[in-house]
């Protein structure tokens, strides 16, 4: 810091005046620097905030956000990948401290996340996977992100299929359809490999008869439920990969009169929770958005605050099973 002194005095009293106001404009000077060096900026970009569960990261994220007193800035790229990348692309020319993202394809946010490393800025993935599902596992983030703080979507669909082997017939062959989301998400595939893993480990006999990709909506819900049940109306059981997709399921067991047993993971949402309650959804899993967002701040904070914090980290959280007598074990209530 360079302050600039005038080179005159007349007497000793000015020169009294001129030291305290030197002393005086040197302590400004010197909070004013420090105020400067802790205000900072954080920068999200949900994959897109048409969906309770990323607005839920959002509220998240700036809840802890004003606690520290963190300014934040929230891009929606409005479920477009190129969105997304003009959106980190803004928040680079913002100058922000640390940049969260929701990947919209795990493929090209590797490229995302090259390009904010290469400024030096910390960058956290919420939710899903940077770079190949298949080849890298979801506990050994892309080596350049600073975290990848997300749900284990394999455990996520472990547990619905523990829920499932207790209550599918141990004397025939069950009969499975799956109502998956997105296939561009990489969950779709981590929540699938859970559920039937633990089917085999449980020695359930079963086959998938009927499997469908969705837009995470309960309107496809329906509409995909209602062409399982129209194709096989002796299903056993139906695996929803969200609660929305679940919540518009259970509207066309109901009209269509079927008995088949409801079970979804990504779990935890307030209609879904009413869902459970009222029996139209057998059981889910808890999923914590909301916890999720803080926990994304929480890593970027300490990123940005302690510059030697290791990288490509693995964060997550539990996740119980949610039935009628589970309900409060699963707080975020999004």
């Amino acid at each position: 810091m360079r302050i600039k002194v005038a080179n005159t005095c007349t007497t000793k009293s000015s020169n009294r005046v001129k030291g305290l106001g030197f002393a005086i404009a040197l302590a400004l000077a010197i909070i004013t620097g420090n105020a400067s060096a802790k205000e900072m900026t954080f920068g999200y970009v949900p994959a897109s905030l048409e969906y309770p569960y990323n607005v839920a990261t959002v509220d998240g994220f700036k809840e802890a956000a004003k606690a520290a007193g963190v300014a934040t800035v929230v891009l929606d790229p409005r479920g477009q990948v190129e969105g997304q990348g003009n959106a980190i692309d803004d928040l680079l020319a913002r100058h922000v401290d640390a940049i969260g993202f929701l990947p919209l394809d795990s493929v090209v946010a590797q490229a995302f996340v090259d390009k904010v490393a290469s400024h030096n800025i910390p960058v956290v993935a919420i939710a899903l996977q940077v770079g190949d599902s298949s080849t890298r596992p979801v506990n050994q983030p892309y080596p350049k992100l600073t975290a990848l703080v997300a749900t284990d979507n394999f455990r996520a669909g472990e547990v619905s299929g523990e829920i499932a082997a207790k209550i599918l017939p141990a004397s025939r062959i069950a009969k499975i359809a799956i109502v998956e989301g997105d296939p561009a998400y990489t969950i779709v595939k981590l929540d699938n490999s859970g559920f039937e893993s633990a089917l085999k480990k449980a020695g359930v006999k079963y086959t998938i008869v009927a499997l469908q990709p969705t837009d995470w909506t309960p309107e496809q819900g329906e509409s995909v439920c209602q062409n399982f049940l129209t194709a096989h109306p002796d299903l056993d059981l139906i695996f929803s990969q969200a609660d929305d997709m679940a919540i518009g399921c259970a509207r066309a067991i109901d009209a269509m009169g079927s008995k088949v047993k409801l079970i979804a993971t990504g779990g935890g949402s307030k209609l879904g929770d009413a869902a459970i309650a009222s029996g139209e959804i057998y059981a889910s899993v808890c999923t914590r958005p909301k916890l999720l967002g803080k926990l994304m701040f929480k890593v970027m904070y300490e990123a940005v605050t302690k510059p030697g914090t290791p990288k490509a980290r693995y964060v997550t959280y539990d996740m119980p099973a949610i039935t009628k007598n589970t309900l409060a074990a699963c707080p975020d209530q999004w």
